[in-house]
Formats: structure tokens, C-alpha cells, sequence
């Protein structure tokens, strides 16, 4: 029995910034433990998760090619081939089982919830029903209790074709609200684009940032980020929220939205914002058709090779409601929870999401079979 699944195994000379690795064969509680004990898996992550095999996947002159083996074999075949391809892998192969940091101080060895707390007019579910900062303040405080990990707060919509607002009116609608909600004890994260809005809100009691832009719409983002050494998540985003579901093409979405992170990542470090400081968002729905997120979504865990935690937002997507057009946002509920399931199962850290409680419900009966799984 050949050791790749391709009997030829990959070729020789490999431009190894072209080269990804997607943990695959994915196993679970009892099953994990045993196969990792036994040498035929290793943990995903650092997390409950194992994977048994890895592909390989290329970016080639005649297209994309994946072949698949053991985690041993691929790292035996990089180093055959020596040099920049050996140390690629071998540092995919890194970012794939190592245990990923806390991230704002949240250990990652179990599914974290962002709650979603809009103070906007023109959300695309919620628009207009916390723009009262009383009531605002209220459903942080539900969504915190509920199990929400973190609580996102955000002033300016960025759904498909919203306009921007100015900094001051995102600043209005955002600091009655953050202070309060983290004075009650939760972590609160600004879900901005902008420098003096995010500068703002750590001053008000926020600890994390969350921009769509990957700290790359403000040229002064990033440098605020790395001078507070902010937590921060970097989303993937093709173009600007009014105009980015106008046709998007990619060559490979996948890999193309690695790239776009790991280049993100890569500034980062630069700016000098430590790595074990992010966490990775792969932008579902922004910039994407319902095509591209299920290919996201299905090929997720290749998004372990950047080694950061993996946060999803696939609650109340548009997409969710393909052939259901009567379907509203908020009725969206059980796709959204079988979505982020199914993140799960690919070993996603953080899952953002609008109804916590419904989606903590879930994630306790699923980690319950998790646990009992080969038992």
C-alpha cells in the first residue's frame, strides 16, 4: 500500500510559499485519545480534536493539487526536498497540532462565543434594536450570562452594501455602551475599522479589537494595535462593505483568503503585535457567494496552518437561506447552529454569534458527544 494516497506522491521542486497543509481524517474523544497514544494521529490544534492524515496541497502551473498521507510522511518528504520547502512545512506542520495561547485571556481548549451587539440603525439582523444604549447595555448583560465569552460591539454595519459613517458617529453610538457592559464584568471586544474609534474603546473598558479590514483600512490601526498589544482579530474582507458582493472571483478562495492572513499576520509581527495576540476570521460573507463560503467552510481546518485561533461568523448569513428567500435574518437559527457546528468539527476556537444562548445550548450537548465518542 503506497504511503500517499497519490501512489506518485507529490513532485519535486516546489515553490514553497505555494504549499498549505489541511488536517483531515479528523477524530474525536475516546477515538482521538487512543490514536494519538498509538502514534496514528496527532492533536489538532492542541485541542479535543486529532487528525489521522494531512493533504498537501499545492498551487501548481497547471492549477491546485492535494495529495494525502500521514503528518510523518509529508514532513519526511519536505525534508528530502530540503530548504525553504522543508521549513515551510515544518512550520505548517507546527501551526497545525500546537496548542494555541489564550487569547484575552481565554483558554482555547474549548468553543468560545462571540455575542453580537450592534448599536447600529442598519444591521443586517438586528439594525435598530439596541440602538438604545440602555437597552444596548442590557443585552450585553444577557449576552454575557447567557455564555457568551466575549461581547462585540460594533457602531457601523459592514453587510453587503451598507454605507460608512463618520468616526464620530460610530464613537456616539458605541462608547455609552462598552463601558458599562465591561464594568459588569465581561470582555468586550469593538468590532471597528477605525484607529480613533478602536483607541477609544480600549480606553473605555474594551479589550479586544475586531476589524474586518485585518487592521488594513486605518493606516494607523495597525500601530495603535501594536503599541496597546490589543488582542486582535484579523477578518478576511474582499473590497469595502458597499461594493464587495459585486461579482467576487477568486483563483482559489481558500488559499486565497490564507494568503490574505497570513500576509496580515505577517505585518503584524512587523508592527511588533505579538502572534499569540491574534486570531484569525476568514470572513464569511464578505466579499464571497454562498459558493465560496460552503468552500470555506468545508475546507476550514486548512486555516490551522496559520497558528492562530480560528473564529467563524456564520450566524444568520445570507447564505444560510438559499432557496428559502422568505426566510428573514432571525429566522435563520438552525441553519446558523448547524453551520457553526460543523465549524466545530473542524476544530474552529471561537464561533461569533447573535443568539448566544440557543448556540451555548448546542455546543454543550455537542461537546458532550465529542467527549463520549469510541467510548
Amino acid at each position: 500500500m503506497p504511503r500517499w494516497r497519490d501512489a506518485s506522491g507529490p513532485p519535486r521542486s516546489f515553490e514553497a510559499g505555494a504549499l498549505y497543509l489541511r488536517p483531515v481524517e479528523l477524530l474525536a474523544g475516546a477515538v482521538a485519545g487512543r490514536a494519538c497514544r498509538a502514534g496514528a494521529a496527532v492533536p489538532l490544534a492542541g485541542g479535543p480534536l486529532a487528525f489521522r492524515r494531512a493533504e498537501l496541497v499545492a498551487r501548481t502551473a497547471e492549477g491546485v493539487r492535494t495529495w494525502r498521507a500521514g503528518l510523518a510522511e509529508i514532513r519526511d518528504w519536505a525534508e528530502a526536498e530540503g530548504g525553504a520547502v522543508a521549513a515551510r512545512v515544518a512550520t505548517l506542520a507546527a501551526h497545525c497540532t500546537a496548542m494555541r495561547p489564550p487569547f484575552a485571556g481565554l483558554r482555547l481548549d474549548r468553543p468560545r462565543l462571540f455575542g453580537v451587539l450592534n448599536v447600529t440603525p442598519d444591521s443586517f439582523s438586528d439594525g435598530g434594536d439596541y440602538a438604545d444604549p440602555e437597552t444596548a447595555v442590557a443585552h450585553g448583560a444577557f449576552l454575557a450570562k447567557a455564555g457568551a465569552a466575549i461581547v462585540d460591539i460594533g457602531g457601523e454595519s459592514t453587510r453587503p452594501g451598507a454605507a460608512p459613517v463618520t468616526v464620530e458617529e460610530e464613537l456616539r453610538r458605541v462608547l455609552p455602551v462598552i463601558g458599562k457592559v465591561a464594568a459588569a464584568g465581561a470582555v468586550v471586544s469593538i468590532d471597528s475599522r477605525h484607529a480613533d474609534v478602536m483607541a477609544a474603546a480600549l480606553d473605555a473598558g474594551a479589550s479586544v479589537l475586531n476589524d474586518v479590514s485585518a487592521l488594513g483600512h486605518d493606516p494607523a490601526a495597525l500601530a495603535l494595535a501594536a503599541k496597546r498589544q490589543a488582542p486582535a482579530v484579523l477578518m478576511h474582507m474582499r473590497g469595502e462593505p458597499r461594493t464587495m458582493q459585486e461579482n467576487p472571483e477568486y483563483d482559489d478562495v481558500v488559499l486565497d483568503v490564507f494568503d490574505y492572513l497570513e500576509a496580515r499576520m505577517a505585518a503584524c509581527e512587523g508592527a511588533g503585535l505579538r502572534r499569540d495576540k491574534l486570531c484569525v476570521d476568514p470572513g464569511i460573507g464578505f466579499g464571497k457567494t454562498a459558493a465560496h463560503n460552503l468552500e470555506i467552510l468545508n475546507k476550514l481546518s486548512l486555516f490551522h496552518g496559520l497558528g492562530a485561533g480560528i473564529l467563524v461568523g456564520v450566524s444568520r448569513k445570507r447564505f444560510l437561506g438559499e432557496g428559502r428567500p422568505d426566510l428573514a435574518p432571525k429566522q435563520r437559527l438552525s441553519a446558523s447552529i448547524a453551520a457553526a457546528l460543523g465549524c466545530l468539527n473542524q476544530g474552529a476556537q471561537c464561533l461569533r454569534v447573535h443568539d448566544v444562548a440557543e448556540s451555548a445550548q448546542a455546543i454543550r450537548v455537542w461537546a458532550a458527544l465529542q467527549n463520549g465518542a469510541g467510548r
